[in-house]
């Protein structure tokens, strides 16, 4: 069994962060949007796809420098500011097996991260950024889940991933990958949880601690609907 994480939000509480972000760059630029509402429209979407949203929304293009700007304000505050999910690495001590993250985020976004919360050693080599394998294609397409499971040369089927938001769980569900959903980081919501189920999700923890035994279950119950 393959455990994947996705990296923001699950292993580091970085989704409110950039929900802060986004609040302000978006805002000033005529689009008011919160904090709470950047989280629960656009978690786990690329900087990329935000900015097509918002635009096509608004009808009119984004100042020219935004994605720079929004990639140098949150660098330095996730520089500054970010710590990992509470409980992370007693769960890494648990898992006897294969681990990989599969995320959204470039891979210079990711070391950054994992250097941050000194977390990169538990990962590398296998730390896989959709928009940089296989197709190159971000979530929710499943190119970044099926090519974590090429790479281990298994099934998708034999692997467990752990997803915050709607757009990972539709990857991973995509890729045919058993998938439980997170609702632990900072940034989840009343209905988070019931949103992931709808998804895809075949089930949903709010902590780290639940999941070994429930990854388990999972896996001997393959095959049942």
């Amino acid at each position: 069994m393959l455990f994947a994480f996705d990296c923001d939000g699950v292993l580091v509480d970085s989704e409110i962060i950039a929900a802060e972000v986004d609040s302000k760059l978006l805002s000033e630029a005529g689009f008011k949007i919160s904090p709470a509402e950047v989280t629960q429209r656009f978690a786990g979407l690329t900087s990329g796809a935000i900015n097509d949203i918002v635009e096509k929304e608004i009808g009119r293009s984004l100042p020219a420098d935004f994605l720079e700007r929004q990639k140098e304000q949150l660098d330095n505050r996730l520089a500054r500011d970010l710590k990992a999910v509470p409980g992370v690495e007693a769960l890494l001590d648990k898992i006897d097996g294969p681990l990989c993250i599969c995320s959204n985020s470039s891979s210079e976004r990711l070391t950054l991260e994992l250097n941050k919360v000194q977390l990169l050693d538990r990962f590398r080599p296998y730390i896989f950024s959709a928009v940089e394998v296989g197709d190159k294609q971000p979530k929710p397409a499943p190119n970044v889940y099926t090519y974590a499971a090429r790479e281990f040369g298994i099934a998708a089927r034999e692997m467990v991933v752990l997803e915050d938001s709607i757009f990972g769980v539709a990857a991973a569900k995509a890729a045919g990958a058993r998938v439980i959903g997170f609702t632990g980081g900072r940034h989840t919501w009343p209905g988070h949880a019931d949103l992931l189920i709808e998804a895809g999700a075949e089930t949903v923890v709010h902590r780290f601690n639940d999941l070994p035994q429930i990854a388990e279950a999972l896996m001997a119950w393959e095959g049942m609907e």
